[in-house]
């Protein structure tokens, strides 16, 4: 069990343990910090579902590659725990909700947004 635990990490999880310093989305008040933020740098949003074993490999995957540590500011949202925020960003930044999903916002808009296995890290080159 330890097994599965270590690749797909337990399900009560609000923001895992990682290399990454994710900044945890808990607060609708965020999103406008967010705007203001991507005039600045792009901001990333990760919506993942800690419920769900597709959403962690994903997750895990992005972290593993993520190399734009200072260039671009990532954020959390767990789902389960923040789904009035979830709902909020499909409407504020014009994208369909998925996930788990990754969305970009620079200069205070949705730029580009990926979900399950296209979720690449490395497609956030091309926003800084």
């Amino acid at each position: 069990m330890s097994f599965i635990k270590n690749i797909f990490g337990s399900s009560g999880e609000e923001n895992p343990q990682s290399k990454m310093d994710w900044v945890s989305l808990t607060d609708l008040g965020q999103l406008h910090e967010i705007t203001d933020l991507s005039h600045e740098n792009p901001v990333v949003i990760f919506k993942h579902s800690t419920r769900c074993s597709i959403s962690r490999m994903a997750l895990k995957q992005f972290e593993n590659e993520f190399t734009l540590k200072d260039k671009v500011t990532p954020y959390f949202l767990d789902l389960l725990n923040h789904r009035e925020i979830s709902n909020t960003i499909a409407s504020m930044f014009d994208v369909v909700h998925q996930s788990p999903q990754l969305i970009v916002v620079k200069e205070g808009k949705a730029v580009y947004d990926a979900s399950h296995s296209d979720i690449d890290a490395e497609d956030l080159n091309r926003f800084v």
